[in-house]
């Protein structure tokens, strides 16, 4: 009897094929078989009608999306009839991790990717940016003079890291690429350069792009975005941030350092996604380096009067004008949704054009997965990677991999740095936890002592009737590298009581942590130096 196959939408535990394979059995199938996983189901019609099997569905989450016919020996040998296992849209983080997943999985991979390899991180994120920063740290007085050669090493970086890590690998791993335009057709076929293309599982990994709010005049004024001031080799004398989170913070604080005297202007305040006092501790360190910070600030319009240009608007309920040399946008990213014709196939985007996944990384359309930045999920680059090698072990072997974001690490790379694992005081009592919560001032580590910079806290949560930790925000010059102990500590479920009878090596920030988790029991300005 010929074997048909259904792409089922809306399967996301381990309950849901019984409901379906009950409802397809009620429409008169036979031999009906689910998987969950990879949002399918293989059954003999027994003389039931294509109609017939999407309406068995019809008042159920679920939804048929595709249906298929082969007979027996076709159904066996379905995944090598089609161009390629897995074809991935991107080239960054999440498209290499799934293109190496699948690669080790001995599956066929094609990379589409219109646009320089490598994605965003390696291109025009994580490492130019970080590569300035550091840069601009070492300045000797001669900041603006010293700019261009910083942009000279960063380009530099980013050629031998996109050719090493990258295009290189694409070779070494045997992955097929085409650089070229990628949209999607059917849930099993991408339009590569208008070519139709087909394969068992389609991943969207095309990243995201700057985001430009829509304040008048902004366009015929002119501005900066996180591509663009990578490249400035003349630091603006006065320099206006639009935005005070991650990007906003890091390029201006780097300007900064190279000599421009920036404003930022903070719509919910500094590093608003942190814990309130992270956000006021960095505040106050920007205002004592020389800039300035509006917040709550609302900006209603741009113009350009002579080589100004003036930026309007309220802070506070009180209106200001900015006269300014440069604006640089830092409001957030656009995911790169449009053109690649998901909606025109049924994979569904929120009203920003990010894409929704399920927790195996699988689209509204089952054989279609995303990871990275097009999707709601956080945008990191450790995130896109883990979720690109999920989506490939999902979608071409047996795997249930599923990303767990509540020990995740954030980073913002200011002087002091900010970092934060699993959730803020705020984020968990909106969970419903009662939480208790502690500060402790930088001036109570001894490594900061030592430094001559106590500008900074240690924050942490912890469920009050358990102690278990469940967050930790560290505002310090070192944070970044400390903050993977307090990821290992939420993800292990450790209390306080035993992260603070932990081994802390003397004359390090990380002691910073265990003397936080002290301070739920005791004063620990009453201890000696090293005390247990």
């Amino acid at each position: 009897m010929a074997q048909t196959e259904l792409q089922i939408a809306g399967m996301t535990c381990e309950s849901c094929p019984t409901h379906v394979r009950e409802a397809l059995e009620r429409a008169g199938a036979q031999e009906v078989e689910v998987d969950w996983h990879h949002g399918r189901a293989t059954l003999a019609r027994n003389g039931v009608g294509e109609r017939e099997l999407s309406r068995a569905l019809e008042g159920t989450r679920y939804r048929v999306v595709d249906i298929t016919d082969r007979g027996r020996e076709e159904d066996e040998q379905s995944r090598g009839t089609r161009d390629y296992d897995l074809i991935v849209i991107g080239s960054g983080g999440a498209a290499m991790a799934a293109g190496i997943r699948a690669r080790d999985l001995g599956r066929r991979v094609l990379l589409v990717e219109h646009g320089p390899t490598g994605g965003t991180c390696v291109n025009i994120g994580c490492i130019p940016s970080k590569s300035l920063l550091a840069d601009s740290e070492r300045v000797d007085g001669h900041g603006p003079a010293q700019l261009p050669r910083a942009v000279e090493r960063k380009a530099g970086l980013v050629a031998q890291l996109r050719q090493d890590k990258y295009v290189d690998l694409i070779d070494d791993y045997g992955i097929e690429f085409r650089g070229t335009h990628a949209e999607l057709l059917d849930s099993h076929t991408v339009a590569v350069d208008g070519e139709p293309t087909t394969a068992d599982a389609i991943l969207v990994a095309a990243g995201a792009r700057p985001g430009i709010p829509p304040i008048p005049g902004l366009e015929e004024a002119g501005y900066l975005t996180s591509t663009t001031a990578l490249e400035v080799t003349d630091p603006p004398p006065r320099l206006a941030v639009i935005g005070a989170n991650a990007v906003g913070l890091e390029l201006g604080q780097m300007l900064g350092n190279f000599g421009s005297k920036v404003t930022f202007l903070a719509r919910r305040g500094v590093a608003p996604y942190e814990e309130r006092e992270i956000g006021e501790g960095l505040t106050e360190v920007l205002e004592a380096d020389g800039h300035t910070v509006l917040a709550p600030a609302d900006t209603h319009r741009v113009e350009r009067v002579g080589e100004e240009k003036v930026v309007r608007g309220e802070v506070a309920g009180e209106p200001f004008e900015l006269r300014v040399d440069e604006i640089l946008v830092a409001t957030g990213r656009q995911p790169n949704t449009d053109g690649l014709g998901l909606e025109g196939i049924g994979v569904e985007v929120d009203p920003l054009g990010a894409i929704g996944v399920d927790q195996h990384q699988r689209t509204s359309v089952p054989s279609v997965y995303a990871a990275g930045d097009v999707t709601t999920q956080p945008q990191y680059v450790y995130v896109a990677a883990a979720g690109g090698s999920a989506a490939a072990g999902n979608a071409l072997g047996d795997g249930d991999e599923r990303l767990d974001f509540d020990s995740l690490p954030r980073i913002i790379f200011t002087r002091p740095t900010i970092a934060a694992a699993g959730l803020t005081e705020g984020q968990a009592r909106a969970r419903g936890l009662e939480v208790e919560t502690t500060l402790l001032p930088l001036d109570a580590v001894p490594r900061a002592l030592v430094n001559g910079e106590t500008r900074g806290v240690f924050k942490l949560v912890a469920e009050a009737e358990t102690g278990r930790l469940v967050g930790a925000s560290i505002l310090a010059d070192g944070a970044g590298d400390v903050i993977l102990s307090a990821v290992l500590a939420i993800d292990r479920g450790m209390t306080v009581e035993e992260l603070a009878a932990t081994w802390a090596p003397y004359l390090t920030m990380a002691e910073g942590l265990k003397l936080a988790a002290q301070s739920f029991g005791r004063e620990v300005g009453k201890l000696s130096c090293c005390a247990a």
